[in-house]
């Protein structure tokens, strides 16, 4: 960043001095050519004066005195009568020069143009005489070049000395500039006081560092989660197993400690079986692949599958809607609407029901899942989607639950572009929507 910026300013003041030499050099160059005319016009104003008391004999009277300044009398046929420089082009006809031309239409005439002879440029100026003859008058501009290429030295040794100062000046202002960048406090953004224009990305790393800061919070509250949620049952497995092993159970109650066991190590496989899913979900370590799903005959499959956990608490499951086809990933789909369904059944009531409706609505595809259970507390409803979060945290150990499920179905959700609308009422029931929207129409 240094480097760059000691070189942009190096490149602007280069190319000020490049532009403000071109234009030193075109003022000093039409200065010098607006001198010249003046001069060549008082010259010709005199010249033709003096011809006008003396003759054409002056002419050669000022021979002597004239160095730089060519002299040519032409009559009005454009024939040369004379010239003070006779060449080789003195003799040709010259009435098709355009200061000769003017000068015949208005009086007078000049131009600008490089000379046959002299392969030098020449400003020519021509006024007409009273007795129809013109006389023109000429000098060489090259002057007007070397002038403007005599400032160049001088124009390069104040270049030298400006980038000098310039490389100096750089250093000592980029030095300045990114002094306080260079201590910025990361850990806290917002508390410096700097360039306004960095505002903006202070307040993203800000968001950034507290987004960090709340995903830190959440794996250590996860990781803490974890930690307590495996050692209960394998606590449990290792007390049991236990007392088994020194022999204080009595045959009897054998089945009993084994099936206790059992549950236990289900619950844990569960349990880890649950982790991973979302810790796919978490790193998109899914397949991605999406295809037609059958919202509705993947829904009563999922029934059936829950049919006996439903029969065992005697809660009575009611599918009905209609086909519905779907974009997704089917083994998510699944989890999703299985582990709202499962809830359902765990939460609710003995001899209670669960009703699942599948079908198209205005707002889009829907799956909306309906149970007579104990219900969510209004002030409990966004944070069942938390890990680990349990409305009732004993009866969910009764029921075996890991804590993990709505994570995954909001996840899930994510993945699907899709909406969960919750509606609860303690002692009562709830009811579940997961909402499909429908895909934008593309404009023509």
């Amino acid at each position: 960043m240094r480097k760059k910026i000691q070189q942009s300013m190096i490149l602007v003041i280069t190319t000020t001095l490049l532009i403000a030499y071109a234009i030193t050099t075109f003022v000093v160059y039409r200065q010098t050519i607006s001198i010249i005319e003046d001069e060549i016009r008082q010259e010709a104003d005199y010249i033709c004066a003096a011809i006008d008391i003396s003759g054409e004999a002056y002419l050669d009277q000022m021979d002597a005195v004239r160095k730089n300044t060519r002299v040519t009398l032409i009559d009005p046929q454009g024939n040369v009568r004379y010239d003070s420089k006779e060449d080789e082009v003195t003799l040709q006809n010259h009435k098709d020069r355009p200061e000769i031309q003017m000068a015949i239409e208005h009086g007078s005439g000049q131009d600008i143009r490089e000379s046959d002879t002299l392969n030098q440029e020449m400003f020519y100026y021509a006024v007409r005489l009273k007795d129809g003859d013109i006389l023109r008058v000429s000098r060489t501009v090259d002057t007007a070049f070397r002038t403007a290429i005599r400032v160049l030295p001088i124009m390069g040794l104040i270049a030298v000395v400006m980038l000098v100062f310039a490389w100096v000046l750089a250093r000592w202002q980029v030095t300045r500039l990114i002094r306080p960048i260079n201590q910025l406090d990361l850990e806290h953004p917002l508390d410096n006081e700097i360039y306004e224009e960095l505002t903006p990305l202070l307040q993203r790393i800000d968001r950034q560092n507290k987004e960090k800061d709340a995903v830190a919070n959440m794996r250590k509250e996860f990781s803490a989660n974890v930690s307590h949620e495996l050692k209960t049952p394998l606590t449990s497995i290792s007390g049991y197993a236990e007392i088994m092993k020194d022999g204080l159970v009595k045959p009897e109650d054998m089945k009993l400690f084994s099936e206790r066991i059992y549950n236990e190590a289900r619950r844990l496989i569960t349990l880890v079986e649950d982790i991973i899913k979302l810790s796919k979900l978490d790193e998109g370590d899914i397949e991605i692949a999406k295809e037609e799903v059958d919202l509705y005959q993947l829904t009563r499959e999922i029934c059936s599958r829950l049919a006996p956990q439903a029969s065992q608490k005697k809660v009575h499951i009611e599918v009905t809607g209609e086909a519905v086809s779907c974009m997704g990933i089917r083994h998510i789909l699944d989890e999703m609407i299985y582990n709202i369904c499962e809830n359902a059944i765990k939460y609710n009531k003995e001899g209670g029901s669960l009703s699942v409706w599948v079908g198209n609505t205005l707002q889009g595809k829907k799956v909306i899942v309906t149970d007579t259970g104990i219900g969510i507390p209004e002030d409990q409803k966004e944070r069942i989607f938390e890990r680990f979060y349990r409305v009732d945290k004993s009866h969910s150990k009764e029921t075996g639950g890991t804590g993990l499920g709505l994570s995954i179905v909001k996840h899930g959700a994510m993945i699907h572009d899709a909406r969960i609308k919750v509606e609860s009422k303690v002692g009562k029931g709830t009811k579940m929507e997961l909402i499909f929207s429908l895909p934008e129409k593309s404009s023509i």
